[in-house]
């Protein structure tokens, strides 16, 4: 039996304890926030919804050398993922940081590095990956059915009121949240997309702050990006339209093209046909017509996590990596970084590491 604790006890925290309860082997052992109440509060919801117990930590040190903690779940405001990271990685905790994995490349490296010293496993959270729709896609990239890949697109066009500014004291501030619309809600489709295409290396592109006030980050932001394969990609992420629109992804090639909005495959084409394509195309014509958080950011499912966590428990018993681990995490907080230094000089940004 893993025992898991969790740091930071915000609404993501309580989609991890769902998870928690579809991966056998595991169980929630105790819980920390710098914010007693926060821990009280999900302490409450939990054991309410869930009918579990567990222990609340009364500091960092406690949860990370807590007897019955094996893996440290990380779900703190962005910009404070690196210390309770070290921490955990330091007392010996396999570590799960929710994304983006931190808000600057050298703290990412910083949680590499001390998981690399302390010969504990790392993953960053990108529940996308697991998705039946982008994995098919994923499987097609791998097997060369779209030929030369030519050109990946994603949006992200979902809103924010506000209000949803306003009620979190770190929510769009550049030192906790990282950044706006890219880094907070579109860093899975960047992430997707580095995944389907492979690396980048060179980026352009425009932020801004439009449609809000009193935030410190971007709300609208496009980019044009060159692939290490010589195809070419487009991002659009925004919390700047109403009334928010289900996330794309879109996959092109010479031979073949596929599209995925929000969970659901809608268009599968292919020069040659295969056999599996009308039956492919069939078992994804029932749209399942999920937001996927495009207004509301708790109208998200957790069976991606439940997903990505089983994986990393496997990983841990069977002594393989994750199936995203730190580096992996890093790669989108590389390319959101420049796209934020490409709108700040005005150049075409060249990536060193990718």
């Amino acid at each position: 039996m893993l025992g898991i604790g969790i740091v930071g006890c915000g609404m993501i925290s309580r989609f991890h304890a769902r998870a928690l309860q579809e991966i056998p082997g595991t169980r929630l052992a105790a819980v920390y926030d710098q914010f007693p109440a926060a821990a009280v509060k999900m302490q409450q919801q939990v054991q309410e919804e869930l009918k579990i117990k567990f222990d609340i930590a009364p500091d960092l040190d406690a949860l990370t050398k807590h007897k019955d903690v094996d893996i440290v779940i990380v779900t703190t405001p962005s910009g404070n993922h690196m210390e309770p990271s070290v921490a955990a990685a330091s007392a010996g905790k396999h570590v799960v940081v929710e994304k983006p994995m931190e808000v600057t490349l050298e703290r990412c490296d910083r949680i590499i590095d001390a998981c690399d010293k302390n010969k504990v496993k790392l993953c960053t959270i990108f529940p996308s990956r697991f998705g039946d729709a982008n994995a098919l896609v994923k499987k097609a990239i791998a097997a060369e059915r779209f030929g030369r890949l030519t050109l990946g697109e994603t949006t992200c066009k979902w809103w924010r009121s506000q209000e949803y500014y306003d009620q979190g004291g770190w929510r769009g501030t550049k030192a906790l949240d990282g950044g706006g619309s890219l880094m907070n809600q579109a860093i899975h489709n960047v992430d997707l997309l580095l995944w389907m295409m492979g690396p980048v290396t060179h980026i352009s592109g425009f932020i801004d702050m439009l449609a809000h006030q009193r935030i410190e980050v971007e709300d609208t932001a496009v980019a044009c990006l060159r692939f290490k394969n010589g195809a070419l990609g487009v991002i659009q992420a925004t919390t700047s339209v109403w009334p928010g629109w289900p996330k794309t992804i879109a996959i092109h090639g010479d031979r073949g093209s596929a599209v995925i909005e929000q969970d659901d495959l809608v268009r599968w084409q292919f020069n040659p046909e295969g056999p599996q394509d009308n039956d492919i195309r069939a078992r994804f014509a029932q749209k399942t017509g999920a937001s996927g958080g495009a207004s509301d950011p708790s109208a998200i499912s957790h069976v991606g996590h439940a997903r990505q966590l089983a994986d990393f428990v496997q990983a841990i018993q069977s002594g393989r990596p994750p199936a995203v681990d730190g580096r992996e995490g890093r790669r989108a907080v590389e390319v959101i970084l420049g796209i934020y230094e490409a709108n700040r000089t005005g150049r075409l940004v060249e990536l060193g590491r990718s």
